[in-house]
């Protein structure tokens, strides 16, 4: 597996399996973060979008999305955190250390930005997700857990650096 910064002839690919990988989590057609989950080009624009790739093509497996310092993405991360969003394994490569391969690199460009931490949030219905994210070291942090909107529960993790 390779990783590496998503490239605009990725945007499609990426948009398609960010949504097919959230898909059992959307609440139908006209759930309104389906636009934003396939809004690639906005992400790659104003955050740093990453994919992992199968080593013997171009085939993307995964994405993360590192929300920097001053960036919209971002929702949680105070000052001295990293934060990232909307990682994505394609249901086809779970269970291969995708989700993982991404994590790690994302604790990299963190600590490179000079995080101390890192925090994400999640539906609070991902829970294989809590499980790979509370493995890697991730620790719940409630008092951060939030709701964008009333029928949405999202609960905070953090990791220190």
């Amino acid at each position: 597996m390779r990783i590496r910064r998503a490239r605009p002839e990725d945007y499609p690919a990426i948009g398609e399996l960010t949504v097919a990988a959230y898909e059992e989590f959307l609440t139908g057609a006209d759930d309104g973060y389906r636009e934003q989950l396939r809004d690639v080009e906005g992400r790659g624009r104003d955050a740093e979008l990453w994919v992992a790739t199968s080593d013997d093509s171009e085939t993307i497996l995964g994405n993360v999305t590192i929300c920097p310092a001053g960036s919209p993405w971002r929702q949680v991360a105070k000052p001295g955190e990293g934060e990232f969003r909307m990682l994505a394994v394609s249901p086809d490569a779970r269970r291969q250390g995708v989700g993982g391969a991404l994590v790690d690199l994302v604790l990299s460009r963190s600590r490179e930005q000079g995080a101390h931490a890192v925090v994400m949030s999640s539906l609070s219905e991902m829970t294989g997700a809590h499980r790979i994210y509370q493995r890697l070291g991730f620790e719940r942090l409630s008092e951060r857990d939030w709701r964008p909107m009333p029928e949405v529960n999202l609960i905070t993790f953090r990791k220190a650096l």
